[in-house]
């Protein structure tokens, strides 16, 4: 008996994994499937301390939002697309809806990732696709190697080097992403104050 098999797009396959594995982020970085576990305690910890920070600070007020697990559409290639940990985003951002849960990169001010066991992709093809796409900023919570990763201002699709702070030190939101606020390394890094 012959087995007719259908080839699938990359994106009809990111369709299938995630319905495949609930819980898990599937998303397409240049062009290659990327698969991230469900979030552990501390990491789930750290994002739900971030939001009270950036509550704290006035976002709202600022004229933006901030969000967790929303798609970030990538101009790398046709079918890239991120699901940041975390966004600030313009308020108004639903209106820069691209397809699926995807969003214009254009409404990002700030992603941030907490690093996973596949912490490679957010520290080599994340930093260069939010470059590519142009996000003012974008903080690692570096969990593999003690430390955050903070890159801002891109030019020409590239980040400067990032500044890079460790366990007990501060780092400083910069003013592009509309709040004045300062996020401890450790809060960061385990979720703990």
């Amino acid at each position: 008996m012959a087995v007719l098999q259908q080839e699938l797009t990359l994106g009809e396959a990111a369709d299938q994994l995630a319905r495949a594995l609930p819980g898990h982020r599937v998303e397409i970085l240049q062009g290659r499937l990327t698969v991230t576990p469900p979030p552990d305690g501390s990491h789930a910890l750290s994002l739900t301390k971030l939001g009270r920070a950036f509550d704290r600070a006035g976002i709202v007020e600022a004229g933006h939002e901030y969000v967790q697990g929303i798609g970030l559409w990538l101009p790398t290639l046709p079918e890239d697309f991120a699901i940041p940990d975390f966004s600030i985003v313009d308020e108004d951002f639903r209106d820069a809806h691209v397809r699926k849960n995807y969003y214009a990169p254009n409404v990002f001010r700030m992603v941030v990732e907490v690093t996973s066991s596949n912490w490679s992709d957010d520290l080599g093809p994340k930093v260069e696709c939010y470059a590519q796409a142009d996000i003012p900023v974008y903080l690692i919570a570096d969990r593999k190697h003690d430390e955050v990763l903070l890159y801002a201002d891109p030019a020409d699709g590239k980040y400067p080097d990032p500044q890079r702070f460790k366990r007990g030190q501060t780092v400083p939101v910069p003013e592009s992403v509309g709040v004045s606020l300062g996020l401890s390394v450790d809060t960061l890094l385990d979720g703990d104050d």
